[in-house]
């Protein structure tokens, strides 16, 4: 079946399965609508000075290892990409790290992501083209297979244990991108990195698929017979072991968490309390 067809199939087989939460899925397109509108209206607030290429790579390694390559096996990123990999990476470095980069094509990332993080850094790469086989090293171990079929996740998995951190870079289609998150993201280490890149076009599939998890982030079970100081929620499964997510332009991060969390508490300190609140109240918008 046609993916955007059962994209389709999926949505209406959830009105007869999932009713109520098929409506609130409804309700929520007109407040989408006005958020895209909100942002294509936007306008800049004051003129801020561009940085050069030079001065943004001055304080990142990354960028500084990608501006200073002039020949060799090839890398292409949008510049803007090294700054978010800084943020949520540089933890990793100098440490015992398992990373696995998807779609490898001239073998440049990979030999970037050594450079980064260290002499304990382990690579696995993972491409379509069997070509990419040739870059096998003692540190760097090649899968061929295609991203979208699970049946070559479920290998992949048996034969690396571990997976601290996971660069998607490969064929871009929604169907290939959600078929790996869903695959690999339960496989991520606790305190994992996941990395999702090139996801262009403001009606983007994935998106909208990544707008249905952070909606999930912010499910809300409230555990029954909490005192009026304190008020406490079950987190779903979905909430115990993922932590955050962030969008940038064109790539997104998931990070896991480094322990479970079985709920989240909202404890009251102090002694002083406006009248009008009497108890602590929540309220389901």
């Amino acid at each position: 079946m046609n993916a955007h067809l059962k994209g389709l199939f999926d949505v209406l087989s959830s009105f007869v399965t999932r009713p109520t939460l098929s409506r609130k899925i409804l309700r929520a397109l007109p407040v989408e609508s006005r958020s895209r509108r909100y942002s294509r209206q936007w306008r800049r607030h004051e003129v801020s000075p561009v940085r050069s290429p030079e001065a943004q790579s001055a304080t990142n390694p990354l960028e500084q290892y990608f501006e200073s390559r002039t020949q060799g096996p090839g890398i292409w990123k949008w510049r803007h990409y090294f700054d978010v990999y800084d943020r949520h990476l540089k933890q990793f470095r100098g440490t015992e790290v398992h990373v696995m980069e998807i779609g490898i094509f001239s073998g440049g990332s990979l030999q970037m992501w050594r450079d980064y993080f260290g002499p304990k850094c382990f690579l696995y790469g993972v491409d379509i083209e069997s070509a990419c086989k040739a870059y096998e090293n003692e540190w760097t171990r090649v899968f061929i297979g295609d991203q979208r079929d699970r049946h070559f996740w479920r290998d992949v998995k048996q034969q690396v244990p571990k997976v601290d951190i996971l660069i998607d870079d490969g064929g871009h289609h929604f169907e290939q991108q959600i078929a790996t998150l869903e695959e690999m993201l339960p496989h991520l280490s606790p305190g994992g990195v996941y990395v999702t890149e090139d996801i262009h076009r403001a009606h983007n599939w994935f998106t909208a698929y990544l707008a249905g998890l952070a909606g999930e982030l912010n499910a809300f079970q409230r555990i029954p017979g909490e005192t009026p100081k304190e008020l406490r929620c079950t987190a779903t499964p979905f909430q115990s072991e993922v932590h955050s997510m962030h969008t940038y332009p064109f790539i997104a991060v998931i990070e896991k968490r480094q322990a479970v969390m079985p709920e989240f508490v909202a404890p009251t300190h102090g002694t002083e309390w406006q009248p009008f609140l009497g108890v602590v109240q929540t309220h389901d918008r």
